[in-house]
């Protein structure tokens, strides 16, 4: 038996199947009513994210130690520090004759491949959205970070010009 609910007109008491929000009569204000509930969505992003962040994300308890780490006094003065030294700009576009800038701080090395080097502030760059992503790939094939990957036996590398090449498919 398909589930039902009352239509979202007004004074409508029609019953509607799922996922539909209006009867037949009044079946223009769909689009709309979706719309609204789109816009209210983006507006309202840190309740979903709360949930992503306390629950999805850490799904097992190497994750949760790590991520630990991120909401730590020490990471917020690491962090403070980084983005001051670099100027609130993306190392890696610099690298690359771009000024971006970024607010991410990243780690050289990723804390899964090396742990000792998390508060290591030698090991830290500013980093922006775009690169961010290309970068957690590259890591994610050259030190098998990720989930569901194994962790490869390589040399770490701490050159943000070398990463940068590797990044992009060079060498």
């Amino acid at each position: 038996m398909p589930r039902t609910r009352r239509c979202r007109y007004p004074n409508c008491h029609a019953m509607v199947d799922f996922p539909d929000h209006y009867c037949q009569q009044h079946y223009e204000h769909e689009a709309e009513y979706l719309a609204s509930r789109q816009r209210w969505a983006r507006g309202n992003d840190k309740q979903y994210m709360h949930k992503y962040n306390t629950v999805t994300r850490y799904r097992n308890e190497d994750k949760r130690q790590q991520y630990s780490f991120y909401r730590t006094r020490q990471w917020s003065h690491l962090r403070q520090q980084v983005l001051e030294r670099d100027h609130y700009l993306c190392a890696y576009c610099k690298v690359q004759g771009i000024i971006t800038p970024a607010k991410t701080v990243d780690h050289l090395i990723p804390i899964e491949f090396d742990e000792t080097l998390k508060a290591n502030i030698a090991n830290l760059a500013v980093i922006c959205g775009s690169c961010h992503r290309v970068k957690t790939e590259f890591e994610q094939k050259y030190y098998g970070t990720g989930n569901g990957n194994t962790l490869k036996d390589v040399k770490p590398i701490t050159d943000i010009n070398r990463i940068v090449l590797m990044m992009n498919g060079g060498i």
